[in-house]
């Protein structure tokens, strides 16, 4: 039984490195076995919540631009279940949580993560879109909606970053951290340990520069997701504790 986390899913560079970060996940798939994986990628946005169902081999998006030709020549030939979706979609129904069906590839917040913890491609995958729109409330509850998935041998997954914002990232990744980000990080470490799911939900005004860090929020909310689809009583903890790369985006991963 492996209950949900919240990746960070490093930028399209991950699909080739070895670094702390990539030997996490690495390590983290060799411990951690699910039958199948539903993931919520910051790069699957969507007005109604979208699950992406098939039980063929997943397309690639490769949602990126600029980069070698190398980085757009990755496979990863994960099978979809459209079991597994029909589960999310019942349950979120079940909530009165409009859904809907629509086909869409492996983007850059799955593959390059899923690459390193589960190299073979042999688990199957559902992607679940987000709406950086929705309230922090209703993100929360879309989590709410599938609490005890764990149960049926599927690790859910919120993909994103705590920080996001291309203003602030330095080109150089050993760049010194800004001091706002490891604030604004600290917090939301010190809220999700405590499992202070209030203040959480209200980090836009509680969370010190949390405009500065949350722009927008598509890469934000999977980290409520994640946390509402975890079973109350059950102690987060941290999973990776990376330093901030590029001056201001956080590898910090979590488990509920």
């Amino acid at each position: 039984m492996i209950s949900p986390v919240f990746l960070a899913h490093g930028s399209p560079f991950t699909i080739f490195e070895n670094s702390d970060f990539t030997k996490f996940l690495n390590r983290f798939g060799q411990e951690n076995r699910p039958k199948a994986i539903v993931i919520f990628s910051a790069h699957f946005e969507s007005q109604i919540t979208t699950i992406a169902a098939t039980d063929e081999v997943h397309e690639m998006e490769y949602d990126y631009y600029g980069f070698p030709p190398e980085f757009y020549q990755v496979q990863y030939p994960a099978r979809g279940s459209t079991i597994v979706a029909s589960i999310v979609e019942e349950r979120l129904r079940k909530h009165n949580i409009p859904v809907e069906r629509k086909y869409r590839g492996l983007d850059h917040g799955v593959f390059p993560i899923m690459r390193h913890a589960y190299p073979e491609a042999d688990i199957p995958i559902v992607p679940v879109s987000v709406n950086a729109y929705l309230p922090a409330k209703q993100q929360f509850a879309i989590g709410e909606a599938l609490q005890g998935l764990e149960h049926q041998g599927i690790l859910l997954i919120g993909s994103g970053f705590l920080t996001h914002n291309f203003n602030e990232i330095d080109r150089d990744p050993e760049a010194p951290p800004r001091a706002w980000a490891v604030e604004f990080t600290e917090w939301i470490r010190e809220k999700v340990l405590a499992r202070d799911i209030e203040s959480l939900i209200n980090y836009e005004t509680l969370a010190p520069y949390a405009k500065k860090a949350v722009p927008r929020a598509e890469h934000f909310v999977p980290l409520l997701i994640a946390l509402g689809s975890s079973t109350a009583g059950h102690d987060p903890r941290v999973l990776h504790d990376g330093e901030i790369k590029h001056g201001s985006m956080s590898n910090l991963s979590f488990q509920f």
